[in-house]
């Protein structure tokens, strides 16, 4: 196969994760999710802990197969570095816009959220892609993940002892808080996405980058699909054996957390590649969505906090979620099919994109 054409594998990936995000974002009611929906309190992983990181993981993935054309077409890397910064700066502002839904109360600041996390990671990738070798982001990588492993492992400071990783008390909330006031970082005085945990973010990135390599490099071959998948076990069993000193934690993006989920990641596209573009599965339903979700995932993203918002000022969400459980639901029930209407109204309006074929690319 000629990887200069579109992956079909990598739009499913996208997509699904973007379905995925949007099912356990919204539902009828926080307080009533089936565990595999919920994120995990602190340590640990479920399920949903892996949804944001895949879609980190692609982007990585997407950067490499779509500069490299670029770069072999011999652009201007001016051109291409103005781009990647202006796209990031899109990236970012969407995010904000999204935080001040929908009352626009600029009286607060809010910098840090799930797209600005995106934004930063899709710049940073991008530039060591185009300005690094592979050893050398590979170095990148290990240095990132071994760094952020001593601090937060290691450092003391005058208000925790060495090693201590609590809910806004550990290295990476001190960190931010040098920087930013604990009224900017939220209303915990700390954030998940915060600006010293979006380093190892950036790692995460970064191991889709070398995937996206590993199939510019070789091609969809069985050979490539088996070294794929062989990684991701590699760095899952890696990730866990981590997770002994270094917990296994979303909320801090931890360096066990990294090589666990891009480990999972490797394998899902190892998977997807071997059934989709190997073996040409790409007609089924699954698919199909997943490509209709994936050629506007970040489009579908913004719209599903909009349907969002409008259901619960217009009071659609309460008439349906509360009516289901006044009718004897479990409310369990309730919130997960609300959670289903949400990810229906994104649908609907992914397919009319789709079938209009306006895609858009910001």
């Amino acid at each position: 196969m000629n990887t200069s054409n579109r992956i079909i594998s990598v739009d499913i990936f996208r997509g699904l994760t973007i379905a995925m995000m949007i099912l356990v974002n919204y539902p009828g009611s926080y307080s009533f999710m089936y565990p595999p929906l919920s994120h995990s309190h602190w340590n640990g992983i479920t399920p949903t802990d892996l949804i944001f990181p895949f879609f980190i993981f692609i982007v990585g993935v997407s950067i490499v197969l779509s500069y490299s054309r670029q770069i072999e077409a011999e652009k201007p890397k001016k051109e291409i570095v103005w781009k990647i910064l202006i796209r990031g700066l899109k990236l970012y502002t969407i995010g904000l816009f999204i935080h001040y839904l929908p009352e626009f109360n600029f009286s607060r600041i809010d910098l840090f959220g799930v797209l600005q996390r995106i934004s930063l990671v899709f710049v940073a990738c991008a530039l060591l892609y185009i300005y690094t070798s592979l050893k050398t982001q590979l170095y990148i990588i290990g240095g990132i993940l071994i760094t952020y492993w001593i601090t937060m492992s290691f450092v003391s400071t005058n208000l925790f002892i060495a090693g201590t990783m609590e809910p806004g008390i550990n290295f990476a909330a001190w960190f931010d808080r040098l920087f930013f006031s604990a009224e900017m970082m939220g209303k915990h005085g700390w954030n998940s996405e915060g600006v010293y945990s979006t380093f190892p973010a950036i790692a995460t990135g970064m191991t889709g980058m070398l995937a996206g390599q590993l199939i510019l490099t070789k091609k969809i071959s069985e050979s490539t699909i088996i070294w794929l998948f062989i990684a991701g076990i590699l760095s899952v069993l890696a990730g866990s054996i981590w997770d002994w000193q270094f917990p296994i934690n979303k909320k801090l993006w931890t360096s066990s957390y990294v090589l666990y989920s891009s480990g999972w990641a490797a394998v899902t596209l190892a998977l997807s590649l071997w059934f989709i573009d190997f073996k040409g599965y790409k007609n089924n339903l699954l698919a199909r969505v997943g490509i209709i979700f994936g050629r506007n995932a970040i489009a579908v993203y913004v719209m599903a906090d909009i349907f969002e918002t409008f259901y619960k000022y217009t009071h659609i969400h309460d008439l349906v979620y509360n009516g289901l459980s006044n009718l004897g639901m479990a409310e369990v029930n309730a919130s997960l099919i609300w959670s289903v209407i949400s990810v229906v109204s994104c649908f609907v309006v992914a397919l009319i994109l789709f079938r209009k074929k306006l895609f858009f690319k910001l």
